[in-house]
């Protein structure tokens, strides 16, 4: 994992903004070019009314998870904004942590397509898979 550096401190600096991940407890796990790690620990105010951690908090670790991986890859004057995804829920998420890995498929020019697999806290369950499109866009 990169700790340090400018690809690191860009994505953490980023990740540090987002007051919805402060709000559900994500993490920032791994950092590196075209890959990032992110993850939440299960609390019962993520749960639906089975008690089963909400697939809303599963499709945003795996957005956020590309996003970031697609960030990776930008100039410093660029940014990245989802325009499209698809999820595959694939089982429950009976899981006291849910693991998201982002991985870039292809950086073009204009649009990155990355992919998305969250786990549970043994990385071996997959829960959902995600394949989502990233717009590159200038710095505002």
């Amino acid at each position: 994992m990169i700790t340090s550096g400018k690809i690191y401190d860009r994505i953490f600096n980023s990740f540090q903004k987002q007051n919805f991940l402060k709000l559900i407890g994500a993490e920032l796990e791994h950092v590196e070019k075209g890959k990032v790690i992110v993850s939440c620990k299960r609390q019962d105010s993520l749960t639906q009314q089975q008690g089963l951690l909400h697939g809303g908090v599963v499709t945003s670790l795996a957005d956020v998870s590309c996003g970031y991986s697609a960030l990776t890859t930008m100039p410093d004057d660029r940014e990245v904004l989802t325009v499209e995804f698809k999820i595959n829920l694939i089982r429950p998420a009976v899981t006291n942590k849910l693991i998201a890995t982002g991985q870039v498929i292809k950086a073009g020019k204009t649009l990155v397509s990355a992919e998305s697999t969250v786990t549970d806290e043994s990385g071996e369950k997959i829960i959902a898979k995600m394949l989502a499109t990233m717009i590159i866009s200038p710095i505002k």
